[in-house]
């Protein structure tokens, strides 16, 4: 069960970003570049550029990700997938288009020009129909496994852009709650006693962009069963006792058994508390 603090980070996070989100004017956009629509989703760019300085900042977790990559994903399950159009827009008549993959992925690049006119990464689709999210992967990993420090380094990413997102007051507010700045180091952190070892419990989620079967953490000889729910997993990523090479191997739905590497059996894999 998630604790009553993990809970409240997420709600003063999404609260926050949705409220500071809201406060903001929406450009309408012109008919000749992402679709003449009222009130599109929107992330602001300097906002992005915080996460671009955290992933450079922080890319030793994850050395083999050459670069910080989005994805825009639907929020519902769609009969026909949309064509999405992304773009930088900004104050003077500033634009700037992005190529984006059948996938929803797509790279943000830095712009001084994008910066100095303010600009916001606007999507062809209407606010709240696609989330856009943040994929750091390494190169070779099959769909079904996910490497500990690539997460890491998506949880730091996406946390300095909501840190960006909320007014400085929260960050304050989540800072004390948490009892550090660092906010991913809460989730699963096994050194932690605040709270009655609440923070022990609390994991951190990510989006598989299938239905679960089944997570598990392993490590050499090591694994532990992670929650999962639909199709999100959630991980200890604050707990140091996994190091940044571990892997969450996951077992969709529609999938055979999993061969984990660590045993080589389907199903039979022992597990052990992170």
């Amino acid at each position: 069960m998630k604790t009553l603090h993990t809970l409240a980070l997420g709600a003063l996070l999404a609260g926050g970003s949705a409220a500071a989100a809201d406060t903001q004017p929406v450009r309408e956009l012109d008919p000749v570049h992402v679709n003449a629509m009222r009130n599109p989703e929107v992330r602001k760019y300097k906002h992005i550029l915080a996460g671009l300085d955290t992933f450079d900042k922080h890319h030793a977790l994850a050395p083999r990700v050459d670069r910080l990559r989005f994805v825009a994903e639907p929020r519902k399950k769609q009969e026909t997938p949309a064509v999405l159009k992304v773009r930088l827009a900004g104050d003077d008549g500033f634009t700037l288009p992005i190529a984006v993959d059948a996938a929803g992925r797509f790279e943000v690049p830095r712009s001084e020009a994008a910066e100095d006119a303010k600009s916001e990464l606007e999507l062809n689709q209407k606010k709240g129909a696609y989330r856009i999210a943040v994929e750091v992967k390494t190169p070779g990993l099959p769909d079904n496994r996910r490497r500990l420090g690539d997460l890491r380094l998506e949880c730091k990413v996406q946390i300095a852009i909501a840190k960006s997102e909320i007014p400085f007051y929260w960050v304050g507010v989540i800072n004390g709650f948490l009892l550090r700045t660092d906010w991913c180091s809460f989730f699963g952190d096994e050194k932690s006693t605040a709270y009655d070892g609440a923070a022990r419990d609390a994991h951190f989620g990510y989006r598989a962009g299938r239905p679960i079967k089944e997570a598990i953490l392993v490590e050499g000889n090591r694994s532990a069963l992670l929650r999962s729910k639909g199709q999100s997993f959630e991980v200890p990523i604050g707990n140091s006792t996994w190091s940044d090479e571990a892997m969450v191997e996951l077992t969709f739905l529609d999938d055979a058994p999993l061969v984990t590497a660590s045993t080589g059996t389907a199903g039979e894999t022992p597990r052990t508390a992170p």
